[in-house]
């Protein structure tokens, strides 16, 4: 008597995985070469049926994974395969604690300099395609969902922000490795209390993806204010309190 196959074996990738493994597969076979466009948003969501927030969050999947590059307002286009002096040579599972919190150290300097740029520089855009980030990690969160492409869609846009590639490009080589993970899927979140002010001790009875949540939001504000100071403050504290976070996992 054959048994029932396993439902988890047979579930159907995610939307956007689709979209990830459609374009992955194209340059894999050499259909869309290095420098090439990647099709425009309308064209991908037709071809796949997918709405336009699947089909950003895939590709910012595909920059996740240093196969594309984003440049607003035009378009993505194919990266080159990633040279052997990547900072990312191992999956983000097959990397060490101790790796982590050193691209966490890594991240402080970058990235709270990179909020203070993007206070200074950013467009209407894409302080706009940042806010849609922030409601994308918390429609997730509120679903149970993962949150890892729309947290790091949140950091790479700042970067973007900056208008100088490095900040993206040393990001992109990171890749996600340093964003905590729920290993189990989440039920729907009680609200939050009420919120700390700025620079408050993290709380440590509230789910950490609400505390990212309104760090987040902290830079964001600052960076939509062109407050410089407050939002390299703000991400310094975000992520310093992200590294608190990975630390805590070893025990």
């Amino acid at each position: 008597m054959s048994q029932a196959p396993d439902p988890s074996s047979t579930r159907a990738p995610s939307q956007s995985q689709r979209v990830v493994d459609g374009v992955t597969q194209r340059i894999r076979a050499g259909e869309l070469k290095p420098g090439q466009r990647v099709p425009p948003e309308p064209a991908l969501m037709r071809e796949f049926g997918v709405s336009r927030s699947v089909v950003r969050e895939a590709v910012s999947r595909l920059q996740a994974n240093a196969l594309v590059r984003t440049r607003h307002g035009v378009g993505s286009f194919v990266l080159p395969p990633q040279p052997d002096g990547s900072l990312m040579q191992a999956p983000d599972a097959a990397l060490k604690l101790q790796q982590k919190l050193a691209m966490l150290e890594l991240r402080l300097s970058l990235e709270s300099d990179a909020a203070a740029l993007a206070a200074q520089r950013r467009t209407p855009e894409q302080l706009a395609a940042m806010e849609l980030a922030l409601d994308d990690f918390n429609r997730q969160h509120t679903a149970g969902e993962g949150t890892v492409e729309a947290d790091f869609r949140f950091h790479e846009l700042i970067a973007q922000a900056t208008g100088n590639e490095y900040f993206v490009h040393v990001l992109q080589s990171i890749g996600t490795a340093t964003i905590l993970r729920s290993n189990t899927r989440a039920s729907r979140p009680t609200p939050p209390p009420k919120s700390p002010r700025f620079g408050e001790p993290t709380p440590q009875l509230r789910s950490g993806k609400e505390i990212t949540a309104q760090e987040h939001r902290a830079v964001f504000d600052a960076i939509a204010r062109s407050d410089t100071a407050m939002a390299r403050a703000a991400m310094y504290m975000h992520l310093n309190n992200s590294r608190e976070r990975l630390k805590a996992t070893k025990h």
